[in-house]
């Protein structure tokens, strides 16, 4: 009995015991609860109470839209509109090709737009936004939204969308949008953009798209929402608007843009046309051409193979990195050159027994004709070889490269495309910089003789052979070439022009202009442009030029040369002779005779550009009509004084800025030309460049 209740005293203090021990480490459990809850709540609490408000509040970048792109009448050339794509995040989507199966049955998914969405993904990381189809419909949109919980990892996006509604009109001018690749992301770190592009998935890759890149894109605006732990918005906390876009006005006419590329179809060649008073570009041609919307969303490798292997190189600025000999064309200004340098007076006859003799070798006329003494107001009618062979030794390469480069020649123009060529403008020091061997950096006498004539070294882009014509036609003031004339802030409405003063002006006597302009006034009356002019209401000056591509010796037919043999047709002019409003250049490859080829395609252009109606035009109105009145009404002020205007004025709407004057030539170094592929971003890995000659010549030019 006694040991009885012994054991159950000793088996209720054990338990007392248990219960003790118990309630201690309950105690000792919720003490370290409360330590940490006070940790949490009180020492940590600003840390954390940040951390947790970043955590239920996303930024939103809101990418701002695109500025416009119109013509100087308001046509127009590049523009937005919504769209609505759908994006997958790789790492959030389990099984990639279920996903796909399932999405088709509320969405179309052609296999183009599978195989891209593929060839996507292996460009992009897990964690990007990766592209799989654009242009949803509002029924496929609203299809999908109502889905959107079956397909993590998928999001529905709405985006503003480049379009170019010309197509391949103006396409080198205008350039185009593609999008954003890792070289670019690594760019705009490297120059701190990279904040302002949150968002956006395009940036400008070529033409005013990517000269303009700053004033187009904005700046991108943010949007806080407070989200759920699961991401789904609840509402919206702050936002901050972006800003749009600049709108740019062009130089160019649309119009006579049109009117100039249909004349080129089924040719390879450039034209550039100058207001020579205000230096407004009014239309610049690289043909064959290529649509611009091709590349907005990346080009698929059919069509990217279609262009680049094309033997007539549609994807090539032609005006501004094509480099040609001028032939011919470049005549007038070794004249003005003699003139002003006193090294022949405009009277002095030549005899012209139909070739020049120098060195005991013999530079013969084009078609061995024979002129017989010759001065240089009848050299420069005739286009007679004879006289200019033997004005090169005269001048001196040294000389002639010191006055020609005045115009622009072996020059930047500083127009406003990415991509511009200097050329060669040979001289001595050239010589010794471009060849390393000794003996081949000598420059001989008679190396002189072909330079003369726009052959030999020489080596120029259209553009510059256009800047020099305009630059003539106004007397020697230099206007800087430029494609946009007005840029509008759509937020102010403040419109800027781009160029308001000329960049320099040549010295140059009047009569000695007067004796190459009447030279060039009878090219066109009675010489060698004579039949392309006739019946002209107006009077033209110009110069029509020939230039090989290739040394063939002895008199030949073109007709019986492989056509990529043939030689260049070029022409340069301006119009009216005596006022002048237009001045162009343009070359047609491997068109044979400048004369009968080029000078008839400058005609049709003066005869849009000056006739008096050309308002009414049917190739103007077979597109949208003039657009002007709906413009902004500073812009609409700004474009109506432009095209009325002959010179920029400035008015109390409308700031000058003349800091973007191109640098005298006199000013630029000597460099290199720059010989970098214009492609080298749009081609894909692996493929090879297009031949790049697109002109390099060293013979007498052949008339």
């Amino acid at each position: 009995m006694f040991e009885f209740k012994k054991t159950s005293h000793r088996q209720k203090r054990r338990i007392v015991l248990r219960i003790w021990v118990a309630g201690a480490f309950a105690l000792l459990c919720f003490g370290g609860l409360l330590a940490r809850l006070w940790y949490l709540q009180v020492d940590r609490y600003e840390g954390l109470a940040e951390r947790a408000d970043q955590n239920r509040i996303a930024v939103v970048p809101i990418p701002p839209r695109r500025g416009e792109i119109v013509d100087r009448n308001g046509v127009v050339l590049a523009r937005n509109y919504r769209d609505y794509t759908l994006e997958v995040v790789p790492a959030r989507v389990e099984h990639m090709n279920k996903m796909l199966d399932a999405l088709s049955r509320l969405v179309t998914l052609t296999p183009l737009d599978r195989r891209r969405f593929h060839q996507r993904l292996a460009q992009n990381g897990r964690y990007a936004h990766v592209l799989l189809r654009n242009n949803l419909n509002d029924t496929e949109a609203s299809w999908f939204a109502a889905h959107a919980y079956e397909f993590p990892g998928v999001e529905l996006r709405a985006r503003w969308v480049r379009e170019y509604p010309q197509h391949e009109t103006a396409a080198h001018v205008l350039g185009f949008v593609g999008r954003i690749s890792e070289s670019d992301e690594a760019k705009l770190e490297d120059e701190g953009r990279a904040g302002n592009y949150r968002g956006t998935n395009v940036i400008g890759k070529k033409g005013i798209e990517k000269t303009w890149e700053d004033a187009l894109h904005g700046h991108t605006g943010i949007e806080e929402v407070e989200v759920t732990a699961t991401g789904r918005p609840v509402r919206v906390l702050r936002r901050v608007d972006p800003v749009p876009g600049a709108n740019l006005v062009l130089s160019l006419d649309i119009g006579l843009q049109k009117v100039a590329e249909k004349l080129f179809e089924g040719k390879r060649g450039a034209l550039v046309a100058i207001d020579p008073k205000t230096g407004d570009v009014l239309a610049f041609v690289s043909s064959p051409s290529f649509d611009p919307n091709l590349f907005v969303d990346g080009i698929d490798v059919e069509n990217w193979r279609k262009l680049n292997d094309s033997p007539d190189h549609p994807l090539i600025n032609r005006p501004l990195y094509g480099t040609y000999p001028i032939g011919s064309t470049y005549k007038p200004f070794v004249a003005l050159a003699a003139l002003q340098l006193h090294k022949r007076s405009a009277t002095e006859r030549i005899p012209d027994p139909g070739y020049f003799e120098f060195a005991g070798q013999k530079y013969r006329n084009a078609g061995g004709a024979a002129y017989g003494p010759t001065d240089m107001h009848h050299a420069l009618v005739v286009s007679s070889d004879t006289y200019f062979f033997s004005l090169g030794p005269e001048l001196g390469v040294d000389a002639l490269h010191d006055f020609t480069k005045q115009f622009g020649f072996g020059q930047l123009t500083g127009i406003d495309l990415d991509g511009e060529r200097r050329g060669v403008l040979p001289s001595t020091a050239w010589k010794r910089h471009a060849y390393k061997k000794p003996s081949q950096q000598h420059w001989y006498t008679g190396e002189s003789i072909s330079v003369a004539v726009g052959q030999g070294y020489n080596s120029f882009t259209l553009l510059q052979l256009a800047q020099a014509t305009a630059v003539l036609a106004n007397d020697g003031v230099y206007m800087k070439p430029h494609l946009v004339s007005l840029v509008e802030n759509p937020m102010t409405g403040h419109v800027k022009r781009t160029v308001t003063k000329p960049s320099y002006t040549i010295p140059l006597k009047p009569e000695n202009l007067k004796v190459v302009k009447d030279a060039l006034v009878d090219v066109v009356r009675r010489g060698t442009a004579r039949k392309a002019f006739v019946g002209a209401p107006y009077q033209a000056a110009g110069k029509t030029g020939t230039a090989q591509v290739y040394s063939l010796r002895g008199r030949y037919h073109n007709k019986n040369v492989p056509e990529r043999l043939r030689d260049h047709a070029l022409f340069m002019a301006y119009a009216p002779a005596d006022d002048p409003r237009i001045a162009l250049a343009l070359i047609v490859e491997n068109g044979g005779w400048g004369a009968t080829v080029a000078a008839p395609i400058a005609r049709q252009v003066f005869d849009y550009w000056l006739s008096p109606d050309r308002t009414e035009n049917e190739n103007r109105v077979a597109m949208p009509v003039d657009l002007v009145d709906n413009l902004p009404p500073k812009v609409r002020e700004a474009v109506t004084e432009t095209r009325a205007a002959a010179a920029p004025q400035s008015d109390a709407g409308v700031s000058e800025e003349s800091p973007d004057a191109v640098v005298p030539p006199e000013d630029q170094p000597e460099d290199e030309q720059d010989d970098k592929d214009p492609l080298a971003p749009l081609r894909p890995h692996g493929v090879a460049a297009p031949a790049a000659a697109l002109g390099e010549h060293r013979e007498p030019e052949r008339q």
